[in-house]
């Protein structure tokens, strides 16, 4: 439901709400939040409530360094976990400068640009997610430990399968929150699990994402289990993908629908859009040194290619119908920011369109199985962080739609990152260090 601002004074005021939880997510899609008490809201409302961006990882620095958060008020949510007498109630905010004007490294005001971008084109972007985590057990002190739950397989059941009332739990409190998953199961890894969501506009299936790690993480908290959106926690074992199922409307019609029989000229332009920019956008969408390791194993693509239904291809068709008929894009991970990454991939694919890019024809092979022949026709993904920096660094695309210095920014730290990598004696440890315990 979408609450004005009246709206939601009357409900925080009959629903015993004592305090408001602001959340945003730095440039790495890192969620943070502030606490206030309810009767401090008609003031954050209204002239923001400011905190210090110069210790937020990639914000300000410490010369300028107050940012201040606005409450988005048709994202008010209830804490269903937190208790029912002075309950907890969040909003995603905006960020703004002291004068008003929005940060520029706000990425859900950067993802609200590239939505109006593409409706001024003249389309309607749509998005749902499939998002895949690890559960680990937790020791007797509460610490993560790196022995998943369960040893099960896809599509497991119990009792091989230990995590379904984890899921159930998930699912459940997603739904309280006004959060509709569509199907959840166990993955191939041990421990693995998977929830997808129902489809809808590109800012709320972002806000939707980062809102749903959050639920996981704590639920499996309170089954004493440690939640990892890491892309490869196990080295031996299938990486965790975030699969962006993407819709292109034109007048409320699916430009999607039925591509097995008819391709819409503009819905080819469109994913050629996206498959002539992924490498430039592979940093944002696969932004740490481990996200790299999941490539070209275990349904993971490593080629620039696409198909109809074929699960080894970067982009795929699945067989779908009506208002279910989108593309699948395979390679970004849970690691990245969500807002900079469908924003990245709007602006691409309508690019497509009005440039009439052509799309190249379908790979209908198990590229995980193709020969050397076969695979040397086919451009590659950065196979690491370095390569992904350096093509983001070279691409007039990125430059042309994110801020610069949102930009310079994240390739700073990513580099730091890459840098410390290598230097390690230890790599896998480093990755464990890293991102295991807040990924």
């Amino acid at each position: 439901m979408k609450y004005t601002v009246n709206e939601v004074l009357q409900f925080i005021e009959e629903n015993d709400v004592k305090f408001i939880r602001l959340i945003f997510c730095d440039i790495f899609g890192t969620l943070k939040n502030i606490s206030i008490i309810s009767e401090e809201l008609p003031r954050a409302f209204e002239s923001g409530i400011s905190f210090d961006a110069s210790s937020i990882k990639g914000f300000m620095n410490i010369e300028e360094s107050d940012l201040f958060l606005y409450p988005d008020p048709s994202t008010l949510c209830i804490l269903p976990w937190r208790p029912q007498q002075g309950r907890v109630v969040r909003f995603f905010c905006n960020i703004k400068h002291p004068d008003g004007t929005p940060f520029e490294g706000d990425g859900r005001d950067i993802l609200k640009k590239a939505v109006k971008y593409a409706e001024e084109s003249g389309y309607k972007i749509e998005i749902g997610t499939e998002c895949e985590f690890y559960l680990f057990e937790e020791d007797e002190k509460g610490h993560p430990t790196l022995e998943p739950q369960d040893k099960a397989g896809y599509f497991d059941t119990a009792p091989l399968d230990k995590g379904e009332n984890v899921r159930r739990d998930i699912c459940l409190t997603l739904e309280q929150m006004g959060i509709l998953p569509e199907n959840s199961h166990h993955e191939q890894g041990p421990g693995q699990n998977e929830v997808d969501f129902k489809y809808s506009d590109a800012l709320s299936s972002a806000d939707n994402l980062i809102t749903f790690k959050s639920v996981v993480k704590t639920i499996a908290h309170i089954n004493g289990l440690h939640a990892s959106f890491m892309p490869k926690p196990l080295k031996n074992h299938s990486g965790s993908g975030l699969h962006i199922n993407i819709s292109l409307l034109n007048n409320n019609v699916n430009l999607f629908e039925n591509m097995k029989f008819y391709h819409h000229p503009e819905a080819d332009s469109f994913i050629a859009g996206i498959l002539n920019k992924v490498q430039d956008i592979t940093l944002f969408l696969n932004p740490l040194t481990n996200s790299y390791h999941r490539f070209g194993l275990n349904s993971a693509p490593k080629y620039v290619s696409w198909s109809h239904e074929n699960r080894s291809q970067l982009i795929r068709i699945p067989a779908a119908n009506g208002k279910y008929s989108r593309i699948e894009l395979r390679s970004s991970d849970p690691s990245c920011n969500p807002y900079l990454a469908f924003a990245l991939l709007i602006y691409a694919g309508i690019d497509g369109i009005k440039n009439k890019e052509i799309l190249c024809e379908p790979s209908n092979i198990n590229l995980f199985d193709a020969n050397d022949e076969i695979l040397k026709n086919f451009d590659k993904i950065p196979d690491n962080l370095e390569k992904a920096i350096y093509i983001t660094q070279n691409s007039q695309f990125v430059n042309k739609y994110l801020p610069q210095k949102t930009i310079e920014k994240f390739i700073s730290a990513k580099q730091s990152e890459w840098n410390n990598y290598i230097l390690s004696n230890d790599k896998e440890k480093f990755e464990i260090e890293s991102y295991f315990y807040t990924v």
